[in-house]
């Protein structure tokens, strides 16, 4: 990766590093964003009784590793690979991968803009690093409308750069789904159900029965506060509509909803 923080890491943050050195009892490492050299003592490596530290790491691998201490006076930073979950690692990996990404997209806008891809890295991540913690996220932003590129750059490099992001970053689909629970005893309850349900079902949104009286209402989009907007407005409108026509109304927002859809 092309990204260098200054400064040092904050414990308890997950870091990329290269394996640079292996001991009898210890083992040493580049942190890559930092360009900074960390320790991870044998106790850290794994759990249990360790016979040979290189059964677990070699020279020249890339791992995941968990800030431990940072002594920044004296350059100290104490690593541990064993405190990185499975998921952590995961999601550390995959946010490099979409940083890769990310600076390869500056690379093709430096093509078309005919410059060099380091000094249009160095332009482009200067201001973003600022507010974000990775390009990528801002990227994503920009996507989802909740930034404007030119308030960064100038308007050539904004317009070069939108043109790549919007050909190489297909943004991602967020899902978001909220349980209405409505009793009604009216004579004509069953159709004022229909009516509150099918009045408020708008493009990418989707409603479905879960019996006992339970509604699942679901929408989908690319822009986490045009669905949360949409659920909102649709579970309010469906609620108001029953409790005129003397129904009791129960509202659920559904948490982890990938898990739920896929049960």
């Amino acid at each position: 990766m092309l990204i260098k923080r200054s400064g040092f890491p904050e414990e308890s943050d997950l870091v990329m590093c290269n394996v640079v050195n292996i001991q009898h009892n210890s083992i040493f490492v580049n942190i890559q964003e930092y360009d900074k050299q960390g320790m991870i003592t044998i106790s850290e490596v794994a759990p249990g009784r360790i016979r040979n530290i290189r059964d677990y790491v070699v020279e020249g691998k890339v791992i995941v590793c968990k800030v431990l201490y940072v002594n920044q006076e004296r350059g100290y930073i104490d690593l541990s690979l064993r405190r990185v979950s499975e998921g952590q690692r995961r999601q550390k990996n995959d946010e490099v991968k979409q940083e890769l990404k990310s600076e390869k997209i500056i690379e093709m806008t430096a093509h078309l803009l005919k410059i060099d891809a380091k000094i249009l890295y160095d332009k482009v991540s200067v201001p973003l690093l600022e507010n974000y913690f990775y390009i990528h996220q801002a990227f994503d932003d920009f996507l989802n409308n909740n930034i404007t590129l030119s308030d960064y750059f100038d308007k050539n490099i904004a317009e070069a750069l939108e043109k790549t992001i919007r050909e190489k970053i297909k943004p991602k689909e967020i899902i978001v789904a909220g349980d209405v629970t409505i009793s009604s005893w009216e004579e004509n309850g069953v159709e004022d159900i229909r009516t509150a349900l099918t009045s408020v079902i708008k493009d990418r949104m989707t409603i479905s029965y879960l019996g006992g009286g339970r509604y699942r209402i679901m929408v989908k989009g690319t822009d986490y506060k045009t669905v949360e907007k949409m659920l909102k407005d649709a579970s309010d409108s469906i609620a108001a509509y029953m409790k005129k026509h003397k129904a009791q109304v129960e509202y659920e927002r559904v948490k982890n909803i990938a898990v739920d859809t896929a049960s």
